[in-house]
């Protein structure tokens, strides 16, 4: 199917955000045309995020400081998909988070108890830590050496988390250290999993064929996409060049130069008058 008739059909966007929408504070040009123009042609969209440093206000608060309106409604990320998956497999579990205060209190806003009393801890949660200290760490590996039975699970896999400068160690750097330490590697509930699209598309009531995963990464946002069944967009304006995609085993559906590319496409179905075809919400 030729770029253009695929990108028409797609009525949910789920938008990876640094290295897609923005990079660390600087807003792309085209970015809130195309977030206008989506909704404006008839569909809608959802920020679908890997970082748990920041909650979903802390996005808000972002978002508003680049100039881009957002309500909580309008995010997936991967501390709500960890706290749907803890809901329902362990649900009532004590949580040791190795994690940033915002973490811990999206966890606590969905009833779990976190505590850093290492004899209550019922299931160890690690996030993108931008408060790391050496005794979370610690404790982490105490956990996991003393009970291996213990659940222990990351909020994603994400080696590295990019900035205006280059990359800081994200999540996933984090938890191969552990691994080094303990032997144990975490259950991983953000993308690449599809767990967080197949969310989005529940929430929203949209199809797989109607979906879209946009975002810079191979590894997390085109797999998810992928392993969901949905329409992965891969724009070349963050993390993958086109060494990265040429060498990757997974291949997306679609290669853009960047997400600019979509607005353009949407824009010239609206001159021909073929946007209004369908509603944001069913």
């Amino acid at each position: 199917m030729e770029k253009k008739e695929r990108i028409r059909r797609i009525r949910l966007f789920l938008f990876d955000m640094d290295g897609t929408l923005y990079l660390g504070e600087r807003l792309y040009d085209f970015t809130i045309a195309l977030l206008d123009t989506i909704r404006k042609s008839g569909g809608t969209y959802l920020f679908l995020t890997n970082n748990s440093s920041k909650s979903v206000e802390d996005y808000i608060k972002k978002l508003d400081r680049l100039g881009i309106r957002a309500c909580r409604e309008d995010f997936m990320t991967s501390s709500q998909a960890t706290a749907y998956y803890l809901n329902q497999h362990h649900r009532g579990k004590k949580l040791y988070v190795c994690g940033t205060r915002s973490l811990k209190n999206e966890l606590e806003k969905e009833g779990f108890t976190v505590t850093e009393d290492l004899e209550q801890v019922d299931c160890v949660v690690m996030g993108f830590d931008t408060e790391l200290t050496f005794q979370k760490l610690e404790d982490v590996c105490r956990l996991l050496l003393a009970r291996p039975e213990l659940p222990y699970l990351a909020t994603n896999p994400d080696l590295v988390c990019p900035t205006e400068f280059g990359s800081v160690p994200d999540c996933g750097s984090v938890c191969a250290m552990i691994q080094n330490a303990t032997g144990r590697t975490p259950l991983v509930i953000g993308k690449p999993g599809a767990l967080m699209p197949e969310l989005a598309m529940e929430r929203l009531g949209f199809s797989r064929e109607e979906t879209a995963v946009v975002g810079d990464r191979i590894y997390t946002d085109i797999k998810s996409g992928l392993n969901a069944g949905t329409t992965a967009i891969l724009v070349l304006s963050g993390e993958t060049t086109r060494e990265i995609l040429e060498a990757s085993a997974d291949k997306p559906d679609l290669v853009l130069e960047d997400a600019g590319e979509i607005l353009d496409i949407l824009r010239e179905q609206m001159g021909k008058g073929e946007g209004q075809c369908c509603n944001t919400q069913k």
